[in-house]
């Protein structure tokens, strides 16, 4: 393909994503939770009471938010950026393009027949979970973009030893970890594997400190991002990994939700086997099919790169969920659609030498098989089955309210019936309107042009309120450097609304309930209550909001009890 080729082809796969993004967050309306928290963090860091980049939180990793905040500068001209979460469906959908072209490329560099291209790509292209997740604006498309470069780079450096494909390879590992944590993995993965190909290849003299080098090399970015990531977010909260050891943290929210494996570590491996099933059923005969024809070969090399460095994060997720440190989520489990893709396309013999800046000393070009055999035709066939039947499979899988507890309200989507009776339609209705009622407040609370730090609340559930809100300055947060004091002494700063959520579950770490913690059921002493709504969303909270008492810039008459959130 030429440049212009390849170019076209990211735009049309980014706008058919973009549509889809476009259409569930402006017409469904439908969100995700961790990808409205980004967006929100964005809107801190620009247009908060206290404006700074340190607002963008440091339990998530950045780079999402940091995406974003070109896209959320635009909100006083175009406010549905962030009050519709539009920054997160451009940047979701341009990174899963990305992925695709990445993919596509793996098979460029080798030659492989368009007969095996075409249907393998769109079906990776096309498979429900990669369009969902492409269109959320959830940190799963960068990370995919990341982890499919970095393999990429990974299979032309095993090659080639060009150690520019080892620079971009670390680098995309770097950025890997800035998108998710488990990128470490990856990079751990990369590392151990670069450091055993350059000491197996290189002279008996200086194979030990060339090992070391190229390892350094590919290992070293991911290295740099993991500590001056973590001495940051040391500096200014006082956690170094905020992740674990923060009350907003993912250790937190395990503990205050119930979530992780249950059954015991058996059961929880055979949910995560199921898991990997329901988005690959035909991945774990193909892996095996290709390691045999490819031992017989003798050109192991171009599965070194992927198989370790995306099968880490999948291994890291299946031990971490008999652990019982993560949830049982279908989309932690993406990576093997990833994976299965490139191994699809390594599944047949190259027919073209791997491109090289510059080869190195232990370059090992593999032998270009020119003539097709029938062998190779029933490998390439079998590629590509096991990419055709994963599309239905994935699409049925997502629908299981078990297996795909975020996915599985889609049916209600693609297929709605607002006359349906049965449970599991009703719950999947009240999954998509979730956030309509912290959407709802953000608007009641805009109508009162209130001034600004006029309404105190935490981020724990309040992010979706304040994300939706076109009047963020109204709110007092916790990354706002005032946000203490005013918490401690709300009448003496001028606060004249306070929202609470009840103080079970997640919202125990609300820092309104830490502090006050009869205020949700009556005040504490220092409010009034004058609205109540009803979460019409799936597993959030119902909502109170309550007048400081006494409140120096509203009277009884410009906040109306009456008027209610349904």
């Amino acid at each position: 393909m030429s440049r212009r080729q390849i170019i076209a082809l990211f735009a049309i796969v980014w706008v058919v994503y973009l549509v889809v993004g476009l259409y569930l967050a402006t017409d469904v309306r439908l969100y995700a939770g961790d990808s409205l928290s980004r967006v929100q963090a964005a809107q801190s860091v620009l247009f908060s009471r206290n404006p700074h980049v340190s607002a963008i939180g440091f339990i998530f990793t950045p780079l999402t938010a940091l995406v974003q905040l070109p896209l959320t500068a635009l909100t006083p001209i175009f406010p549905g950026m962030t009050t519709s979460a539009i920054s997160a469906a451009i940047m979701s959908s341009g990174f899963m393009a990305g992925s695709v072209i990445q993919l596509s490329g793996i098979a460029r560099d080798r030659g492989v027949s368009k007969r095996i291209v075409i249907p393998v790509t769109i079906c990776y292209a096309a498979n429900p979970m990669i369009v969902f997740y492409a269109a959320n604006g959830m940190s799963e498309a960068p990370y995919l973009f990341f982890l499919a470069w970095a393999g990429r780079r990974g299979m032309r450096w095993i090659d080639t030893d060009d150690v520019h494909e080892l620079v971009t390879a670390g680098m995309a590992l770097g950025f890997a970890y800035l998108t998710r944590y488990d990128g470490a993995a990856a990079a751990l993965a990369a590392g151990i594997v670069v450091f055993i190909v350059t000491y197996r290849r290189a002279d008996r003299d200086n194979r030990l400190s060339r090992a070391i080098l190229d390892m350094g090399l590919v290992a070293l970015p991911s290295a740099v991002a993991f500590v001056v990531w973590a001495i940051t977010s040391w500096l200014i909260t006082g956690d170094l990994f905020a992740q674990l050891s923060s009350q907003y943290g993912n250790t937190a929210i395990l503990e205050q939700s119930g979530g992780g494996g249950t059954g015991g570590p058996f059961q929880a491996l055979s949910f995560s086997i199921v898991e990997v099933l329901i988005l690959a059923p035909l991945f774990p005969l193909l892996l095996t099919i290709v390691l045999n024809v490819r031992r017989r070969w003798g050109r192991m090399g171009p599965v070194l790169a992927p198989l370790p460095l995306i099968g880490s994060v999948l291994f890291f997720q299946i031990f971490s969920y008999v652990r019982g440190s993560t949830f049982g989520f279908l989309r932690f489990y993406i990576t093997v659609i990833l994976l299965a893709t490139i191994v699809a396309f390594i599944a047949v013999p190259a027919r073209r030498a791997t491109p090289a800046r510059r080869l190195g000393t232990y370059a090992r070009l593999p032998d270009l098989v020119a003539a097709r055999t029938r062998g190779h035709f029933l490998l390439g066939a079998a590629a590509v089955v096991t990419m055709v039947v994963a599309v239905p499979v994935t699409a049925w899988g997502m629908t299981s309210k078990k297996y795909a507890p975020q996915e599985y309200a889609l049916t209600q989507v693609v297929a709605p019936n607002p006359d349906a009776v049965d449970q599991k339609a009703l719950d999947a209705q009240r999954s998509v309107r979730s956030f309509s009622t912290e959407r709802a407040l953000a608007q009641y609370l805009d109508r009162l042009h209130l001034p600004d730090g006029s309404v105190l609340c935490d981020t724990v559930y309040g992010f979706a309120v304040i994300a939706q809100s076109e009047r963020p300055k109204q709110f007092v947060i916790p990354s706002d450097q005032d946000f203490s004091a005013i918490l401690n002494d709300p009448v003496a700063h001028g606060v004249a609304l306070m929202l609470s959520v009840p103080p079970t579950g997640r919202g125990a770490s609300d820092a309104l309930n830490i502090r006050y913690p009869t205020l949700y059921e009556n005040g504490a002493g220092i409010g009034v209550l004058v609205l109540e709504a009803r979460n019409q969303g799936a597993d959030l909270p119902d909502w109170r909001i309550y007048r400081v008492t006494p409140a120096a810039q509203l009277t009884e008459t410009e906040i109306d009890p009456a008027d209610t959130v349904n």
